[in-house]
């Protein structure tokens, strides 16, 4: 969501520990013609998630989220330099099953 008082900016946040981002998060948009003109001056097409934004035109109250990246706050609580060493079954670019 843009802040009201200057859109350059949202109301978001992230969360740093010892130097690494391990949350991100911010307040969502509530409003139905904010999200479909939002959608809109992005060139994205509303019909695309049109059940998602099905939900919004009866009325979402204000609200907000986060996503915690557990593996990297452990990464950072044992001191690790790869977030490989604190994932059960990591994944790149050659191993993508366990």
């Amino acid at each position: 969501m843009d802040d009201p008082a200057d859109s350059k900016f949202t109301l978001s946040f992230d969360l740093l520990f010892k130097g690494l981002e391990i949350t991100t998060g911010g307040q969502r948009i509530h409003d139905y013609d904010t999200i479909i003109k939002k959608m809109e001056t992005r060139g994205m097409n509303p019909e695309d998630i049109s059940s998602y934004l099905m939900i919004f035109k009866y009325g979402m109250p204000p609200h907000g989220g986060l996503g915690i990246g557990l593996e990297r706050l452990t990464m950072r609580l044992l001191d690790e330099s790869n977030v490989r060493e604190t994932t059960l079954f990591p994944r790149d670019v050659t191993r993508l099953e366990p």
